[in-house]
């Protein structure tokens, strides 16, 4: 990327620089304000591929998936690479070709891919024969030496929760259960939500901690106070009785 910036004039280069890591820093957490970013980059810097490849995944996130389509095609032909064969499929997907993505699942490009590239276009397939209802097919197509292989790789949880699902999906839910704990052995960041789901099916409830300790105090405090109320002396006489009182007192000591 920095490459491919060199070829704008450095006061520029770095104005788009600075748009970019605010996209890849805000991507995950908010998918708008990476949009915004993206699309400032996007209008300083249009004909940089790289730029084009950010604007695709900020729109893609965003789930505006006509918008991601066209600037990842745009990336495509200025880069000549294949590598984002996989999302462009997915695209499709979002907007409502699964048809079109299983044809792009069968292209020729698909065999130019690296291993993780070809993993993701197995995921893509298999979403996409869920959108058209081919359930079994999606499982069929999940089932591959990725899955079945004892090794963890950056894509392993994804591919093993995604089995998971479409097996549940199924109601095949005690081999649904042990691919979600399958997911969770290789989920080590947290991608997924497999030990949710896994807990689901467990039975299992959680509740918040803090929640519960907040009403614990709160219930705590009245207690307290309740009691400290009743230890107290109070003297409910009116005022006409306590100056009677005060008078005969006078008296006595008369």
């Amino acid at each position: 990327m920095r490459q491919e910036l060199m070829s704008l004039p450095k006061t520029l280069a770095d104005d788009v620089a600075r748009n970019l890591v605010m996209v890849a820093q805000l991507i995950d957490e908010d998918p708008e304000k990476a949009y915004g970013y993206a699309k400032v980059a996007l209008r300083l810097a249009s004909r940089v591929g790289a730029v084009r490849e950010a604007a695709g995944f900020a729109s893609y996130a965003t789930q505006r998936y006509d918008e991601a389509l066209k600037e990842f095609r745009t990336a495509r032909r200025m880069s000549g690479s294949v590598e984002l064969w996989p999302v462009i499929a997915d695209c499709e997907r979002g907007l409502g070709r699964p048809e079109k993505a299983l044809e792009m699942a069968g292209a020729p490009e698909v065999q130019k891919l690296d291993k993780a590239g070809q993993v993701e276009m197995r995921l893509v397939a298999a979403g996409a024969r869920r959108d058209l209802g081919q359930l079994d097919a999606a499982i069929v197509t999940l089932q591959s030496p990725e899955l079945a292989s004892n090794g963890v790789h950056p894509w392993t949880a994804r591919l093993r929760y995604a089995y998971a699902d479409a097996l549940l999906a199924a109601d095949r839910t005690e081999e649904a259960r042990e691919w979600f704990a399958k997911a969770v052995e290789s989920d080590k960041d947290g991608t997924t939500d497999a030990s949710d789901r896994l807990a689901e099916l467990d039975g299992v409830e959680f509740t918040d901690a803090y929640e519960d300790d907040g009403e614990a105090d709160e219930e705590s405090g009245a207690a307290e106070r309740v009691a400290i109320e009743d230890a107290e002396p109070k003297d409910v006489r009116s005022e006409d009785a306590l100056g009677a009182d005060d008078a005969r007192e006078a008296r006595q000591d008369d």
